[in-house]
């Protein structure tokens, strides 16, 4: 394994940015901190790398041994605040913006748009649909349960080739692109 293999389905996350009023999700792909702390440990083994952050953990710079040239080699980007913990956000994004720097996951650029059609919600309780409409904007309802999905997604070295979903009933919900494996999608 390199720092640049694709990170499988497994290892990412999937989540709804927004939705608009005809009932059109668009669903982000995103990784964590501890995805890239992971795969770090599994090619550099936990004492080969370290990160230190700066500036109010604006900045994050991820180092790792380089036993060739017998000194650190370190790869440094900014991150900004989240909605909901600003400073732990701050750092967190700015360590994966670095990781991005050193190749981990840099493929999710390359993922398509990915935008679902859901199902409404209607009757006397609209929210227990997929989606539903709340003063007039549209908000997820209970009956989405989107990390409950299956994923599937096929590369051509590290280019995303296929992509699909399956909600939890089993319902392919998305495809995307030439599937080469033996999986019925």
């Amino acid at each position: 394994m390199q720092l640049d293999t694709p990170l499988t389905v497994k290892e990412i996350e999937f989540r709804i940015q927004s939705i608009n009023k005809g009932g059109y999700a668009t669903i982000l792909v995103y990784k964590n901190a501890r995805v890239d702390m992971q795969r770090l440990d599994d090619v550099y083994g936990c004492l080969g790398w370290q990160r230190k952050h700066s500036n109010d953990n604006k900045n994050c710079a991820v180092s790792v041994w380089c036993v060739g040239k017998n000194e650190w080699i370190s790869k440094e980007d900014v991150g900004t605040e989240s909605n909901v913990d600003k400073e732990k956000g701050l750092a967190s994004d700015s360590f994966k913006r670095s990781c991005f720097n050193w190749g981990i996951g840099r493929e999710l650029y390359d993922y398509p748009v990915i935008s679902i059609k859901l199902s409404p919600g209607e009757g006397d309780n609209p929210q227990y649909g997929e989606w539903y409409l709340q003063s007039g904007k549209p908000k997820a309802g209970w009956g989405l349960k989107l990390k409950e999905w299956s994923w599937y997604s096929e590369f051509e070295g590290k280019k995303i080739s296929f992509l699909a979903a399956r909600d939890e009933k089993g319902k392919t919900r998305w495809k995307w692109g030439t599937m080469k494996g033996e999986n019925n999608v």
